[in-house]
């Protein structure tokens, strides 16, 4: 997939769920996505986001449950996005069922213990077909902005 194809379902994304979060803001990186050289190489395939066990987990767009249920011991859930995006969190119990449809800002899942991180996190992914993403492109960018000059301290 290209880049541009890739920027621009994250541009459509954007645009059809501002505001959407998978947590309360602010958020806060436990360790940043950090995409491999290759399919099969070394990387962090998404972002880890510190949150307390028991965090209500929203979804981040209005989607389809791909899949809800245990991967490798843990708790994973998979949302596919109207765009073809598929946005996955980790370790959690999922509070949806599988072909159900969702909407942006629904409590989706709780995050549970388990997570690679030393203090709870969450694994928080996004996929556009087999090419991971960087999940963090889907949260809206704050709007800058000038403050009065305070003149000289």
């Amino acid at each position: 997939m290209t880049t541009l194809l890739i920027s621009l379902l994250l541009t459509l994304l954007q645009a059809a769920a501002p505001g959407a979060r998978p947590l309360p803001p602010p958020l806060s990186v436990a360790r940043w996505w950090d995409p491999p050289p290759g399919p099969y190489a070394a990387g962090h395939r998404g972002v880890d986001l510190f949150a307390p066990v028991g965090a209500e987990l929203r979804a981040v767009g209005p989607g389809r449950v791909h899949h809800a249920g245990q991967v490798a011991g843990r708790g994973v859930l998979s949302l596919t996005l109207p765009n073809g995006l598929r946005t996955t969190y980790e370790p959690v119990r999922p509070l949806v069922a599988e072909d159900e449809q969702v909407s942006t800002g629904q409590v989706v899942a709780v995050l549970t213990e388990g997570s690679h991180c030393p203090a709870p996190c969450l694994h928080w992914g996004l996929l556009a077909g087999e090419v991971y993403l960087n999940p963090l492109t889907l949260v809206p960018r704050p709007t800058p902005r000038l403050l009065p000059d305070p003149g000289p301290l």
